[in-house]
């Protein structure tokens, strides 16, 4: 099971959008993506659970994790291949990671643990809570937002993920993004 959740090997430049549920990250990954010229992965969670919502009527449970991280690294894998310089990952294992703490009571699966402290990025932009919470099917917690966002940036410093603030409203994150995700180009 665990060269299913191992990066590919590659010279891209990956950033990731990080952060609690209803912040912009998809948006800002579409965006980003267009801007760039390249592709963006999805987060394989999202339809994942959409679907068992649908036909189960049942939210994410403990046993979903391992099949959400194999799912969202094969889907950046294999868009490792189809980017130009740069490739924007609308999640990762460490956000899986940071979620099953959150819902789990602290729990994450071992394997899970390991290849989000492994797998490497070179930008991390951690995306406030300033924006107004916006509901969908799989969003549940509008009051945990800031406790969830103190969350995702603890996880960034423990693991020592290389991380930039994102705030303000969209068109500002989108600035403030594109600058951040320049300078690293340029290095």
């Amino acid at each position: 099971m665990e060269k299913y959740l191992q990066q590919q090997k590659t010279d891209l430049i990956k950033v990731v959008l990080f952060g609690p549920e209803s912040t912009g990250k998809t948006s800002l990954a579409i965006e980003l993506a267009k801007h760039f010229k390249t592709v963006y992965v999805k987060e394989f969670a999202r339809e994942f659970l959409q679907n068992k919502l649908a036909k189960q009527n049942k939210i994410c449970e403990v046993h979903d994790l391992i099949p959400i991280a194999i799912g969202q690294m094969k889907s950046e894998n294999e868009l490792t291949k189809k980017a130009n310089d740069v490739l924007f990952c609308d999640t990762d294992l460490l956000t899986t990671a940071t979620y099953s703490r959150l819902y789990f009571d602290n729990f994450c699966d071992p394997i899970i643990d390991k290849y989000s402290k492994k797998n490497k990025y070179d930008l991390y932009l951690l995306l406030d809570v300033d924006v107004p919470w916006v509901h969908d099917d799989l969003r549940d917690r509008p009051n945990d937002r800031k406790l969830f966002f103190e969350n995702f940036k603890q996880a960034l410093i423990k693991y020592h993920k290389p991380f930039k603030l994102i705030s303000g409203n969209y068109g500002q994150r989108l600035k403030k993004s594109i600058n951040f995700v320049k300078e690293i180009i340029v290095k």
